[in-house]
């Protein structure tokens, strides 16, 4: 994990982009046409990444699963068995909380489940690993979380996963002996693709419960084109899904 971690970090933004910039300025003498070159396409990665309307036209690629109508709710139960909520991290040792606590993102997720857990009656699971070898798991804070902020009281907890693949053949291992093959998976717009091929790689028939959509209209003054430190962010993270969900394929079987 530590080596994984190393080289995404290094070879994806910003990681990369800094890495562009200081090979600019180590060759700004010896090789001034290529140190230009590596100069702007630093300061463009930067500049890019912070705009909104990137954002919005890189979701758009990576959202293919259309929302679940409100309508559906209710009558999850006719076409699944369970719903699976897929971990996003862990915000570490919050002094207002005196422990670890879900992202940002992952309450989102927790939210959208829990709603459709009362809408349908459907039994929740909740999969996420020790990222960094630190108890308690993600699956552990969601559950936690799940009870004691939305009042949803979570079956089984997938304890050991760290990946998006290993979310879906660790949660195998738990609901397939039990019959359960019908899945509804909660997770973010951008990432719903490379979740639902994972789950269905592993044996589920899925149903798409994406939350969070980044492609929508973004409402900024000048359509998106002054560039916003969240954006930068987002896009960060949508790289990052571009690159699974490219690797994937060519990685799991």
């Amino acid at each position: 994990m530590p080596i994984r971690y190393f080289f995404k970090q290094l070879l994806l933004p910003p990681g990369i982009l800094l890495l562009l910039l200081v090979l600019a300025w180590w060759l700004r003498h010896s090789r001034p046409r290529l140190a230009g070159m590596l100069f702007a396409l630093g300061v463009g990665g930067f500049w890019l990444m912070s705009l909104p309307v990137m954002v919005q036209w890189s979701a758009s690629v990576l959202e293919r699963e259309p929302a679940l109508a409100r309508s559906e709710w209710s009558t999850l139960a006719q076409r699944a068995d369970a719903i699976v909520l897929l971990g996003s991290g862990r915000e570490q040792g919050d002094p207002a909380w005196g422990s670890d606590q879900p992202t940002g993102v992952g309450l989102e997720r927790q939210r959208y489940a829990a709603r459709l857990a009362k809408a349908s009656g459907l039994p929740v699971l909740v999969t996420g690993g020790l990222h960094y070898g630190v108890p308690p798991s993600e699956a552990q804070l969601m559950a936690d979380s799940m009870r004691d902020d939305f009042a949803v009281n979570v079956r089984w907890k997938e304890e050991q996963s760290r990946t998006t693949w290993e979310n879906a053949q660790m949660s195998a291992d738990i609901l397939l002996p039990l019959g359960i093959k019908r899945v509804v998976v909660v997770t973010q717009a951008w990432h719903m693709s490379r979740s639902k091929w994972s789950f269905e790689q592993a044996g589920f028939d899925v149903v798409p419960a994406p939350v969070g959509f980044w492609s929508v209209d973004n409402g900024r003054p000048l359509g998106g084109w002054m560039p916003e430190y969240k954006s930068f962010w987002q896009s960060g993270l949508l790289i990052n899904e571009a690159v699974g969900q490219i690797a994937y394929p060519l990685f799991y079987r």
